[in-house]
């Protein structure tokens, strides 16, 4: 059994934003894929998955980058999953660069969904299929919860669009770190980075949804919730990094 699952790739212009770094949701983009790329090894892959109306979706997420790569840097992913907890899946990632240096850490939480019923469904079967890596240190706690923050409070509404939308019907994981790089602005992306973000994932947002946004900041500390009625549908937040 495949117990780890490691991806090389140099970075193109696909990949970064405006200043020529790694882009906060090309960087989801990755570990989903790379996600993606170990657990069909596994035998548990989105077809396998799909004959069974189940599909793997995000819960939790955190991220810490000690720097974004720039355009043409190579950089390797490395990831492994835990064993289950109740209904959650834990899986890490690390990435280094060309010279082995780790640029950045991620901890995510997956669970399985019922396709057609739209509900969470317990590990079953798919749990045996995860490898014993309990042998292995992890880079990082757990993902942790987004804590309330007052602060400068901005509130807007969003309703998703055509490429906010996965081959699941919802808002893709990566899209919310589109939303939440879009509502810091282009004048504080140009001189800010995210230096650590946590993403919790509560309900999942379909088409034609509209989304309260509200926006938090207060020194180097944000949040960004986005409310669906009178439920709260994700909230992310994390730590600022000012770019010298």
């Amino acid at each position: 059994m495949m117990k780890t699952y490691d991806e090389t790739f140099t970075l193109l212009t696909r990949d970064c934003d405006m200043k020529g770094s790694w882009r906060l949701s090309a960087v989801l983009e990755a570990m989903q894929e790379a996600a993606g790329a170990h657990s069909l090894l596994l035998g548990c892959g989105r077809e396998e998955l799909l004959r069974q109306n189940i599909v793997w979706v995000l819960s939790r997420s955190e991220l810490h980058m000690n720097r974004y790569p720039r355009i043409g840097e190579k950089i390797t992913l490395h990831t492994f999953p835990m064993p289950n907890r109740i209904c959650f899946f834990p899986r890490y990632y690390i990435f280094t660069d060309e010279h082995g240096e780790m640029v950045g850490k991620a901890g995510t939480l997956w669970l399985l969904l019922d396709i057609q019923t739209r509900k969470m469904l317990p590990p079953g079967d798919i749990a045996r299929l995860i490898p014993d890596n309990r042998d292995l240190a992890v880079p990082m706690n757990l993902p942790a919860t987004v804590g309330a923050l007052q602060g400068e409070e901005f509130i807007t509404s969003y309703k998703p669009l055509y490429t906010d939308i996965d081959v699941n019907g919802h808002v893709n994981n990566a899209r919310y770190a589109d939303w939440l790089c879009n509502a810091f602005g282009i004048d504080e992306m140009l001189h800010s980075e995210p230096e650590t973000v946590i993403f919790n994932y509560n309900h999942e947002i379909l088409p034609g949804q509209e989304v309260t946004l509200r926006r938090t900041i207060r020194e180097k500390q944000y949040r960004l919730e986005g409310i669906i009625g009178d439920t709260t549908a994700f909230e992310i937040g994390g730590i600022l990094r000012r770019i010298p």
